[in-house]
């Protein structure tokens, strides 16, 4: 289970759903038949499950940067499709991948499309990207009397790469005037699991800091042995808390819920941004959005964008098992990227900008069977 502190950062009546469904979907989650149910042939509408009453079972696993958005989702889901169960367990986006490809699950979180080496796993199958939710990839640190911390790419590769070691290293100090740094070792915080938030946050290294960053970009990295891991964002988000002079690439929602103080990041127009929901959204407007709505929000242009934020999807095969199937992917899917959108900003997530929305919605219908 990856839960740990994001139960946290929803509302008080959410977190107590969110807690009893994670606790469903992880015991249930790669287990079930992907197929669920079979009663009930009503199609979806794009609108997020305005159909008839649908039966059955999806089941999803994946992206722990969605976790709490699934968990807060699949409640508020019940009020609108109250006969189809969903369950969502994490894992990491490379366990999503894998377990869709197996035909484990209906759909899989990911934060970063199928890599090269991974698409032979899904044996030609024509594979439909939905986003679902944006935000940033914070910098999050443990170091007492420092709370507002100045990183700009080249440091940030030094330091994951493992050649700025202390805090009061001349490089940090030169973007940090004032800051009382200390002596104190660095202590790296990273995943341990395969992970979109490892593919993105590497490959905003790759994109900003040119021939500083020597580890290229993928969704395992072999970082520095130092280092310690730890499973999902939630993971990493006990290490830094737990671990004075410890620096780790968490998410947003995490970062908020642990109580973690996160960098201010130089981004491509040369500004320090801090992360936020509202500096996520700036970034993924400034994104080029392809034709099956794939894009990326790392590294846009913009003085007001969020450098590192990244963004997620829900993997389905374009062609499903049965008409039932597809129904119930289309009301959930639909649902997600439609109202599930108003559940983002208190979860300490960013909507997703209307043009993508509406791409997104647009590709409903390319589900069937």
């Amino acid at each position: 289970m990856q839960l740990r502190y994001r139960k946290h950062a929803t509302a008080a009546g959410v977190a107590a759903v969110a807690l009893t469904l994670t606790l469903g979907a992880c015991s249930s989650s790669g287990t079930s038949a992907p197929s669920g149910g079979s009663t009930g042939t009503s199609t979806a509408t794009s609108g997020g499950g305005g159909s008839a009453n649908l039966s059955g079972t999806l089941n999803g696993s994946g992206s722990s940067f969605q976790l709490s958005f699934q968990q807060a989702a699949i409640q508020a889901f019940k009020s609108v499709q109250s006969g189809l169960t969903v369950n969502y367990g994490g894992g990491g986006s490379g366990k999503g991948r894998t377990d869709l490809a197996s035909g484990t699950v209906n759909f899989a979180g990911s934060d970063s499309t199928i890599p090269d080496k991974e698409k032979a796993n899904f044996k030609g199958k024509t594979v439909l990207y939905f986003p679902v939710v944006i935000g940033p990839i914070t910098l999050s640190y443990n170091l007492s009397g420092v709370s507002d911390l100045k990183l700009d790419p080249t440091v940030i590769a030094d330091i994951f790469d493992g050649k700025i070691t202390t805090w009061n290293d001349p490089a940090i100090k030169a973007i940090n005037s004032g800051a009382n740094l200390p002596s104190q070792p660095i202590k790296l915080a990273v995943r341990s699991d395969s992970s979109g938030t490892t593919a993105n946050f590497s490959n905003f290294l790759v994109m900003s800091a040119g021939s500083a960053w020597s580890l290229g970009t993928s969704s395992t990295i072999n970082w520095p042995k130092t280092a310690q891991a730890g499973n999902g964002n939630g993971g990493v988000a006990q290490i830094v808390k737990s671990t004075p002079g410890a620096i780790g690439y968490v998410d947003f929602a995490d970062a908020k819920a642990a109580g973690l103080t996160y960098a201010s990041v130089k981004n491509k127009a040369g500004s320090f941004v801090a992360p936020s929901t509202s500096a996520a959204t700036t970034a993924c407007e400034n994104a080029t959005l392809k034709p099956d709505v794939t894009f990326s929000c790392l590294w846009t242009p913009g003085a007001g964008s969020y450098p590192i934020t990244y963004q997620s999807w829900d993997l389905v095969f374009q062609s499903q098992s049965s008409t039932n199937t597809a129904a119930m992917l289309k009301a959930y899917i639909g649902y997600l990227i439609g109202d599930g959108q108003k559940l983002l900003p208190s979860l300490n997530y960013a909507p997703l900008p209307s043009n993508i929305q509406q791409q997104a919605q647009a590709q409903l219908s390319k589900i069937g069977s």
